[in-house]
């Protein structure tokens, strides 16, 4: 399985196109090579299978199988000759091949035995009731023990940007006023802000930090994570004003636009963290790293070490060779901004020359979907229209492209043209995701549509009917050695809990028994894992708040979507910090949105009704009283 990250470009340029290796496998196996960007399902399950088998699993993982695709023998790198322990890959291969040809029986029955224990594994989901406040209260305090509280974050080394848990943290306080959720959140996006692990000249977040205090990244940077950080530093700043939250969000949506927007209008899946460092070779972080001395040559000395001093680089450096990531270190210098501004603009203009990480181009449907929230979202905040028309753009491209005649959607896509791979459940949760948020945002009811059609597939063909429980493959997709099913998040929201957001938030719009039903059903595997294991279920938990809100429904109606006073409600809506709440625009004699359809004007003017189940308030024409009616609790 190989994903674009550094180890598996490592032992594909050591292994894999090394001709003596690449003889002896293609006389002696049937190679296939996967991304797993492409087949999630197959990386889901075999990943299972070494987890189950080994304890641990990672990427690059190879696997063996049987005929029967049955697997038997794993392991993930595999260097080109032994080391620290480790065999090489030609010892690797020479031994399963002679255990293939001298005891082929006991390597059938091992392998037919880790397919019956996978088979035993199913998740049991007996359709138990979603979380209520005693459970959410338990994943918080499992929350608070884990929290780093001098860096920020969860854990340890690695690290990863807890995007989920961020959004379960944001809601959790705009539900329940807790300030101890609001504090984690806030300081976690702080010091990820301020850390090597953004991007400081260009914005955008690399994958992880390999350290605790978010100094030195992984550097390749994925269209996920970008998505997801943008949408949580926008909700950041809608509920406590931060300028650093503004600044980040803003900064990693225009590194969307303009470093991964393909000429399509959809959004590439990942940049490289390698690149040339001048002298031919591939290296990691070589695009992004620096030392005083380029700075310097760079800047001038004098500004050379205003930059140095800024950015926390130093003559011992903080990555390797003495060079450094630049950091935004606390410090009690006051740096007079409009010289900081030269000094990075003249930075990104320099660095700009230096060969560039790759970019693989491939259009995946459910980070796309992740994108087209996230810009949609933040243009609407932040008075950015270009934003929310790249949403558009790329929502656009998901319509023609990934969903045929059926609604069903195509995993993939490149340079316009559909990939060979159906839609996992992320796939159809994410995208709906992303036009359930452009239709709050556009007043649109054609997305709201295009969401509707999404989440029948996932009704009729990703539910279990009889316990509610989701499987990440379609009944009627590729048959592989067990069909996946997982509610955990990993870099990405479960396709499960993705799912639930997305049903949740489509059945407030439209009032659908069945949606909301499927939604509750699903958020039942939170209750079961959200006080056990938190930060793995972030997601899920933050869509069982948005259900104990309701969650809100909103419905701006005015005599026209671009009235100056429908504006200013809508707007005022959308800023609401209400858990999932749905906002819905339009006149009362249009058709496009349930929540809208028949609401009169008061008094002849613009005005908005906030329901919670369709019971709602008296509405307003004050955009005041609105902003108070969407942030009490």
């Amino acid at each position: 399985m190989l994903p674009v990250i550094h180890w598996c470009h490592v032992m594909a340029h050591e292994s894999f196109e090394d001709r003596a290796t690449a003889d002896y496998l293609n006389e002696h196996f049937v190679s296939v090579k996967v991304d797993r960007e492409e087949r999630p399902d197959v990386d889901a399950v075999y990943m299972e299978a070494v987890q189950a088998a080994t304890g641990q699993g990672g990427w690059p993982m190879t696997v063996f199988l049987t005929p029967d695709a049955e697997p038997f023998y794993f392991g993930t790198y595999f260097p080109p000759a032994p080391r620290h322990g480790m065999p090489s890959f030609r010892q690797v291969l020479e031994g399963v091949r002679q255990a293939w040809d001298t005891r082929r029986d006991e390597v059938t029955e091992v392998a037919g035995k880790i397919v019956r224990d996978l088979a035993q594994r199913e998740i049991s989901h007996q359709a138990a009731q979603p979380p209520g406040e005693q459970e959410l209260a338990q994943a918080l305090l499992g929350l608070t023990r884990e929290y780093d509280p001098q860096r920020g974050g969860f854990g340890g080394a690695p690290k990863f940007p807890p995007s989920m848990v961020l959004e379960f943290l944001l809601r959790h306080h705009a539900r329940t006023g807790a300030e101890g959720a609001l504090q984690m959140a806030q300081d976690t996006c702080e010091r990820m802000a301020r850390g090597g692990i953004y991007d400081q000249l260009g914005g955008g977040f690399a994958r992880y930090s390999v350290d605790r205090d978010w100094v030195v990244p992984h550097f390749e940077k994925m269209l996920y994570d970008n998505a997801l950080l943008c949408r949580v530093y926008a909700h950041l700043w809608r509920a406590t004003g931060s300028d650093l939250a503004r600044r980040v969000a803003l900064e990693t949506a225009d590194f969307l636009v303009g470093e991964l927007r393909t000429d399509e209008g959809g959004f590439a899946s990942a940049l490289d963290a390698d690149s040339d460092d001048g002298s031919g070779r591939h290296v990691e972080g070589a695009y992004y790293v620096w030392t005083p001395e380029r700075l310097r040559a760079v800047l001038g000395d004098a500004d050379g070490d205003l930059a140095a001093q800024y950015y926390g680089v130093t003559d011992e450096g903080t990555f390797e060779h003495g060079q450094s990531v630049l950091q935004l270190p606390q410090q009690e210098t006051v740096f007079d901004a409009q010289k900081i501004a030269s000094v990075q603009e003249r930075l990104l203009r320099e660095r700009r020359r230096r060969p560039a990480p790759g970019r693989d181009d491939k259009v995946v449907a459910a980070w796309n979907g992740l994108a087209v929230a996230a810009l949609a979202e933040t243009g609407a905040y932040f008075d950015r229209p270009d934003l929310i028309e790249a949403a558009l753009v790329a929502a656009d491209l998901l319509v023609r492209v990934h969903l045929d005649e059926h609604a069903q959607l195509a995993r993939t896509s490149k340079d316009g043209r559909v990939g060979p791979n159906a839609g996992v459940l992320e796939d159809y949760a994410d995208v709906a995701e992303g036009f359930l948020a452009l239709a709050s945002v556009t007043g649109e009811g054609v997305w709201l549509d295009f969401a509707g059609l999404l989440l029948d597939h996932v009704l009729a063909r990703f539910t279990d009917p009889g316990t509610g429980a989701l499987y990440d493959t379609a009944a009627d997709a590729e048959q592989l050695i067990r069909r996946p099913q997982d509610p955990t998040d990993n870099a990405t929201p479960s396709g499960w809990t993705a799912a639930a957001a997305a049903l949740l938030s489509y059945a407030a719009h439209t009032g659908s028994e069945p949606h909301r039903t499927a939604a509750e059903r699903a958020l039942g595997v939170v209750k079961a894992l959200g006080p056990r294991v938190p930060r793995f279920i972030g997601w899920g938990l933050a869509v069982a708040e948005a259900l104990l809100d309701g969650p809100k429904e909103i419905a701006v109606v005015g005599p026209d979507p671009a009235d100056e006073k429908t504006t200013a409600l809508h707007r005022t809506a959308l800023l609401g910090t209400a858990p999932g709440a749905v906002v819905a625009m339009g006149t009362a004699e249009s058709d496009e949105f349930p929540l809208v359809a028949g609401r009169p004007l008061v008094g002849g003017q613009p005005a908005v009704y906030v329901c919670r189940n369709f019971t709602c308030d008296a509405p307003t024409t004050d955009p005041e009283r609105l902003r108070t009616q969407l942030n009490s609790r």
